[in-house]
């Protein structure tokens, strides 16, 4: 067994550690290696189980310290119930894991170490963490916080249960952050990736204030609607995205593929082309003679436009312009007042300072514009004002809003004045993107027929021309 030399402080040693692995955790103190080997010195003493147990939790701590991991154990267990279940457990060795699984009153019926992913060291490869995934972990946390189950119980049963592989490695971090003395908003900061500002915050005030359940069942509605929300914009962006991209690809196929064939019959006749058919007729000469450069342009315009969305001023000027669309503009507005109201309501009914409630919603708000405004509030309210006032100012918060906020934060309600707002706003959003859809149907239909039809007409009017000469 392999374990790399580490030396930890007193204070580092866990208070709820037994009597017997104290003794490991202080010998550790002088290294991975004296600690394991005098862990299994004294485990002499022990008999039967206890000796097992305490080995594997001796072994667990070792291996902790080294900052190794432990092998993967796949396992198939029948529940008091009769239930059959399944799952990974981490052990030192293969009875080991059986043990465990054995005081989680689980009679396990198939056991194996977990074979090696080929891809497990690129990341690339890797499924990303999703909306779900969080949804899901937040809302069975709760569930075993509101039920008395330790942190780091809960933590391994959620890592063990999940089924994606990149959560199950970052839930396992977690776990032995919190089991080496982090408290859990620490752990979850160190993976940004996965649990925002948002998400760290929220639960470090549910540390403070000892409702983590709730934070947790908080956390789990808002990602819930605000995932809901995001689906209805990008709902609302894909289908014209996809009728347009569907009439370019048709396009090209008839400039490309059908026009020179049409073009070879045009001039075996000899007569002189109609103006509509000469002009798609010339575009198609074009296309096909340029369609290396016109690829390449196109992806150079695409790699300069990330370049500049990349820089501060680039996105500031698209944001910028985003809000100021005829069609979309309103509807982002909306969607940022939606996420706002939505964001500074959960964290203020969790207990979280407005200020620091602020400084979160600015950096998640997903637009610079709206960053800027938001940074300007708080520091405003900073100096004393209230928070409607700086609001009204800008042009991005209708008054209704604004409005309301300053008799929510009159009443002390101001929580519940937020949560209502985003409510109606969310409604709004569902509204107005409802009559977006039904606008842009028609719209679109008649871009694909006209484009199309018209390619077609045009291609056919000399073939109308001859038969009108010979009729």
């Amino acid at each position: 067994m392999s374990r790399s030399a580490h030396c930890i402080n007193k204070s580092e040693i866990p208070a709820e550690a037994s009597q017997y692995n104290k003794k490991v955790w202080q010998y550790a103190i002088f290294g991975i290696d004296f600690a394991y080997n005098k862990g299994v010195e004294m485990s002499h003493t022990l008999t039967g189980e206890t000796k097992l147990f305490t080995l594997a939790q001796m072994t667990s701590y070792t291996y902790a310290l080294g900052r190794i991991s432990m092998p993967v154990y796949k396992w198939v267990a029948e529940t008091r119930k009769g239930r059959i279940i399944k799952g990974e457990v981490e052990a030192a060795d293969e009875k080991i894991a059986r043990l465990q699984l054995k005081r989680r009153n689980l009679t396990v019926k198939k056991i194996k170490p977990k074979p090696k992913d080929l891809f497990e060291n690129v990341s690339f490869m890797q499924p990303k963490v999703t909306a779900k995934d969080i949804v899901i972990f937040t809302r069975q946390f709760s569930t075993m916080i509101d039920a008395g189950l330790p942190l780091v119980q809960g933590l391994t049963i959620l890592a063990e249960q999940t089924d994606n592989r990149t959560f199950r490695q970052i839930l396992k971090k977690v776990t032995k952050d919190v089991e080496g003395g982090s408290t859990l908003a620490e752990a979850l900061k160190k993976h940004p990736k996965v649990f925002d500002d948002l998400f760290v915050n929220l639960v470090a005030a549910g540390e403070v204030g000892g409702i983590l359940d709730t934070i947790f069942q908080r956390l789990a509605a808002y990602i819930e609607k605000a995932q809901k929300l995001k689906s209805r914009i990008k709902g609302a962006m894909t289908y014209p995205a996809v009728v347009v991209g569907i009439a370019i690809i048709v396009i090209s196929v008839i400039l490309i593929f059908v026009i020179p064939v049409f073009q070879d019959l045009f001039s075996s006749a000899g007569s002189a082309l109609p103006a509509p058919t000469q002009l798609v007729v010339n575009m198609s000469r074009f296309f096909k003679g340029n369609i290396h450069y016109i690829i390449g342009a196109l992806i150079v315009l695409f790699i300069l436009f990330k370049k500049f969305r990349g820089t501060e001023k680039g996105r500031k000027y698209t944001d910028s312009l985003a809000l100021k669309l005829p069609i979309f503009g309103p509807l982002l507005k909306k969607v940022a007042v939606a996420r706002f109201t939505r964001t500074l309501g959960t964290m203020i009914t969790s207990g979280v300072p407005i200020l620091d409630a602020l400084e979160v919603v600015a950096k998640t708000s997903g637009n610079v514009i709206l960053e800027e405004v938001i940074f300007e509030v708080r520091s405003s309210i900073a100096e004393g004002q209230p928070i409607a006032e700086p609001l009204s100012e800008t042009d991005i918060f209708p008054s209704m809003v604004t409005q309301m906020i300053a008799v929510g934060e009159a009443t002390g309600a101001l929580d519940s004045m937020l949560e209502k707002i985003a409510d109606f706003y969310e409604d709004e959003v569902d509204a107005a993107v409802d009559a977006l859809t039904s606008m842009l149907e028609p719209l679109l239909m008649v871009f694909l027929g006209g484009s199309i039809g018209g390619l077609v007409i045009s291609m056919y009017l000399p073939i109308f021309k001859m038969a009108a000469a010979f009729g």
